[in-house]
């Protein structure tokens, strides 16, 4: 060992990004080792690096002894005073070992040693770098696939972009280079493992946060991304200045900046939908381009009740039900979607419901919530069946039949050409109760 070892440490240091001190260290641990392994672990040594010859130093100290019980351990005071005539009994001496003297075995330890070391520091040099970098955009270079998904190489570690981290239909070949958004740094046997997204919506945000400074300065907001990878996007965006619009700022002129994210996404389709703190509006931007009639909002179930024009269900709904997908996941919230000849259908036919429901004085959410959401099951429904509408007596049955034949007999006068009003509910019931008094009334014998 000489010069050429300080050197190989500086060299190692300069090009693996590792702090001198810490290769210093563990080559002198590295050597300790070997030592102990050679000699045992009873005796008391010191190891360093002489900076001025770069030579590793290997000291066994013995303690001076008028008489000697472990020579690994102790020195007379006659042979102690060959090497330092001022030695006494209990003083200390330091005897230099021949570092070379270690032999083939030891020596190979000590390299083993010194390159685990070395990795482990590099390995945590990487951890430590790429675990801050989570949440940017990286690149690198497409370098093989395997069973998991792609290996990109960024230049001093690996990153996995795994199968469902891709945007579907998406190809590579070796060479190619690609961007990704970092997710997660593992911590892992062979070492960290970066693990990269093309597919999550986070990606999509960062690309804008990229491309539209007014996203970088946090003027406009991205308060939702809903993504169909490759295919459909829909990105909510609020500005906080009202002088500034914020789809115009994320579309840029001439579509300028959204064209750089969907060349970047391989064509991806994004809408940009401006955020409302009014769930309903909200719905109607998010559902866009379709018009949309109203919009009936239960927030006990989280749900949204979309009535739309009939030449308009298609747009709403949108390709394979991309549209109302990617609205519904994008606002949280279920949304059941209907036409309005649809919606006037099932009005109509809750309003019968109703109606029956009032003449056995019996709400009609129990009707509901025992299946019979239609005037033609409670009427094919056996008498047993009926029991099972809580709050729904044997008694009461006769006036629910009663009331499905008054309306089934109402249906057909309309059916004829018959122009009738509307009957309400109450009205309904007073028929129905009157029509089941002259049902149940005696007729009297005649004489």
């Amino acid at each position: 060992m000489s010069m050429e070892l300080k050197k190989a440490i500086e060299q190692i240091s300069k090009d693996k990004g590792i702090d001198r001190d810490l290769l210093v260290d563990t080559l002198e641990e590295a050597v300790r080792s070997s030592v102990v392994r050679k000699y045992g672990d009873d005796i008391d040594i010191e190891v360093s690096l002489n900076e001025e010859t770069g030579d590793i130093e290997v000291y066994q100290f013995k303690a001076v002894v008028a008489e000697v019980n472990d020579p690994a351990t102790e020195i007379t005071i006659e042979d102690a005073q060959e090497h330092d005539p001022g030695a006494q009994v209990d003083d200390e001496l330091g005897f230099r070992l021949n570092v070379e003297d270690l032999g083939r075995i030891a020596a190979q330890s000590a390299k083993q040693v010194i390159i685990q070391r070395m990795r482990d520091a590099e390995q945590e040099i990487i951890y430590e770098e790429y675990k801050d970098r989570v949440g940017e955009i990286i690149s690198g270079i497409i370098q093989r696939r395997d069973k998991a998904g792609w290996i990109i190489n960024l230049g001093r570690t690996e990153a996995l972009l795994p199968k469902d981290q891709q945007i579907p239909r998406e190809r590579y070949k070796r060479g190619d280079r690609v961007q990704c958004y970092l997710t997660e740094v593992r911590r892992e046997g062979r070492g960290p493992q970066v693990i990269v997204s093309r597919s999550c919506p986070e990606y999509m945000s960062a690309l804008f946060k990229r491309e539209v400074p007014e996203v970088a300065d946090g003027t406009v907001r991205i308060l939702g991304v809903a993504r169909d990878p490759g295919s459909r996007a829909k990105v909510a965006v609020q500005s906080s200045d009202r002088d500034v619009d914020p789809v115009g700022a994320c579309v840029g002129i001439r579509g300028s900046r959204i064209q750089n994210i969907v060349q970047e996404l391989r064509g991806e389709r994004i809408d940009i939908v401006v955020w409302s703190p009014d769930v309903a509006t909200y719905a109607v931007n998010a559902l866009s381009p379709a018009v949309i009639s109203r919009i009936t909002v239960d927030e006990e179930e989280n749900m949204l009740e979309v009535v739309v024009p009939d030449d308009q269900l298609t747009l709403a709904i949108g390709r394979k039900g991309q549209n109302v997908k990617l609205a519904a996941r994008l606002l949280g919230w279920k949304i059941d979607i209907f036409t309005e000849s649809r919606y006037g259908d099932l009005h109509a036919e809750l309003q019968h419901l109703e109606q029956i429901a009032s003449v056995a004085e019996v709400p009609v959410e129990e009707f509901l919530a025992a299946g019979f959401d239609s005037v033609d099951k409670l009427d094919s429904a056996e008498d047993e069946d009926l029991l099972s509408i809580e709050s729904l007596s044997e008694s009461q049955i006769g006036d629910v039949r009663s009331a499905i034949n008054l309306l089934r007999s109402f249906q057909a006068d309309e059916a004829e050409g018959d122009e009738e009003d509307e009957v309400s509910a109450e009205e309904f019931a007073e028929v129905a109760a009157a029509e089941g008094d002259e049902v149940t009334e005696e007729t009297p014998e005649e004489e």
